[in-house]
C-alpha cells in the first residue's frame, strides 16, 4: 500500500492521548500538519489534555480527543475510522509493582489487540506500536556474555516483573494476530522499543519515568544506589514514531525500531552518571534515535553528553517483525561503564514467527 499522502487532509489515531510520550508525539504530528485523534481513558480529562498540547503546538480544530479504555472494545471502532495510521502508545505504567500481574498484562496485551482490530477494519496503512526493551532482555543472563539482537524476545519467568511481562505479551500478541490473518487483510506494522524514556515534562505531572529523576533530585531515596539505565530522549522517541509511520518505500510486512542509547549509570556519591564516549549517527528515515545525557533531562540532539550516545543504524528482525523499516542498536547488557554495541535488533520473515503468545 503507498503511503503517499497530505499531512493536510490527513487524521492519526494516538491512543494514551494524556501520556508522556503520546503527547510529544501530538505535538509532532501537529507542527507536522497532520490532524490528530487522540484517545483518553475519560472525556473529563480532555479540557486539561488539549491544554497541555495547545500550550506546544497550534492545535485549531486539527486535534479530536475521544474516550476508549484498552480493557474495553467501546469507542475503537469509532476512535480508528477514517485514520490513515495508528500510532498505539497507551499501555500501563504504573509507579509500583501491582496487586496481581494480570492488572498490567491483561489491558496490555489486549489493549493491543482492541486497536489492532481496530485498525485493521479501518483499512489503515500502518501501525507503529510503542514496546520496550522490557519486551526483549529480560529472563536472560545478562553478564556482557552475548549482543541481544533482533531474535530475542524476553523469556517470562518467575524472576520476570509484571510490567516486562506485559510488554513481551501484548508486542508478541500484536504479531501474532496479524500473522493469522488473510494477506490481504493485514495492516503493516512497526514497533518502537525503547528504554528508559526521558526528557521535558509538558504537563504538571511527572511520568512515572520522570519520577526516577525527580525522587533523586528532590533526595527522597535513602541513598544513591549503583544502578544504571538505557535512557533515550523522549523526544527522540517520538521522531522514531513519525519517521516509522510515514517511511517509504512501504516493508515487504513489518519492522521494528528499538532506540537505544549508551547506558547511563548513577553514582552513590554524586548521583550524576558516569561519562562515556560518544558516537552519532542517523537512520535512513531522517529521525534521531538518541540519548539524553543520563538523569539530566536536556542536551537534545547534542551528542558526547555525559553518559549519551547517539546510535541508530539499519534493522532488520529475524521474526514476525519482518524486514526494512528500521534503524536501531542492540546492546550489550552487564558493562558497568555502559560500554555497547551497535547491532541489529529486529529483522526480517513474517513468516517465521515464535510460536504463539505465552498464556497470561
Amino acid at each position: 500500500m503507498s503511503l503517499d499522502h497530505d499531512p493536510a487532509t490527513t487524521t492519526v489515531l494516538v491512543t494514551g492521548a494524556s501520556g508522556f510520550i503520546a503527547q510529544h508525539t501530538i505535538v509532532r504530528l501537529l507542527a507536522a500538519g497532520y490532524r490528530v485523534r487522540g484517545t483518553i481513558r475519560s472525556l473529563a480529562r480532555a479540557d486539561a489534555t488539549r491544554a497541555v498540547l495547545a500550550a506546544h503546538a497550534e492545535v485549531g480544530d486539527r486535534l479530536e480527543l475521544v474516550a476508549a479504555d484498552l480493557a474495553a472494545d467501546d469507542g475503537w471502532a469509532d476512535a480508528a475510522r477514517g485514520c490513515r495510521f495508528v500510532l498505539h502508545l497507551a499501555s500501563p505504567l504504573p509507579a509500583g509493582p501491582p496487586r496481581h500481574e494480570d492488572e498490567l498484562i491483561v489491558p496490555a496485551r489486549d489493549g493491543a489487540l482492541r486497536v489492532l482490530r481496530a485498525a485493521v477494519a479501518a483499512r489503515a496503512a500502518r501501525v507503529v506500536m510503542t514496546s520496550s526493551v522490557a519486551a526483549v532482555v529480560y529472563g536472560h543472563a545478562r553478564d556482557g556474555s552475548r549482543v541481544y539482537d533482533e531474535g530475542d524476545w524476553s523469556q517470562l519467568g518467575p524472576e520476570v516483573g509484571a510490567y516486562e511481562k506485559s510488554k513481551t505479551l501484548a508486542e508478541r500478541a500484536a504479531w501474532d494476530y496479524l500473522a493469522g490473518l488473510p494477506a490481504g487483510e493485514r495492516v503493516e506494522l512497526c514497533t518502537i522499543n525503547p528504554g528508559l524514556v526521558l526528557g521535558p515534562l509538558l504537563a504538571a505531572d511527572v511520568s512515572t519515568s520522570g519520577e526516577v529523576v525527580r525522587k533523586l533530585l528532590a533526595r527522597e531515596l535513602p541513598g544513591c544506589p549503583d544502578i544504571g539505565w538505557a535512557v533515550v530522549d523522549v523526544r527522540d522517541v517520538a521522531a522514531a514514531h513519525l519517521a516509522a509511520m510515514t517511511t517509504q518505500p512501504p516493508p515487504a510486512s513489518a519492522s521494528s525500531w528499538p532506540s537505544s542509547t549508551r547506558r547511563c549509570w548513577t553514582s552513590p556519591a554524586s548521583s550524576t552518571p558516569s561519562s562515556g564516549a560518544a558516537a552519532s549517527g542517523a537512520d535512513a528515515a531522517g529521525a534521531r534515535l538518541g540519548a539524553a545525557p543520563g538523569l539530566a533531562l536536556g542536551s537534545h540532539g547534542a551528542p558526547g553528553g555525559a553518559g549519551a550516545r547517539q546510535a541508530p543504524g539499519s534493522v532488520e528482525r529475524a521474526s514476525p517483525r519482518g524486514p526494512g523499516l528500521a534503524a536501531a542498536v542492540a546492546a550489550r547488557d552487564g558493562d558497568r561503564h555502559g560500554r555497547e554495541h551497535d547491532r541489529p535488533r529486529r529483522g526480517a520473515g513474517a513468516a517465521a514467527g515464535h510460536g504463539p503468545a505465552p498464556a497470561a
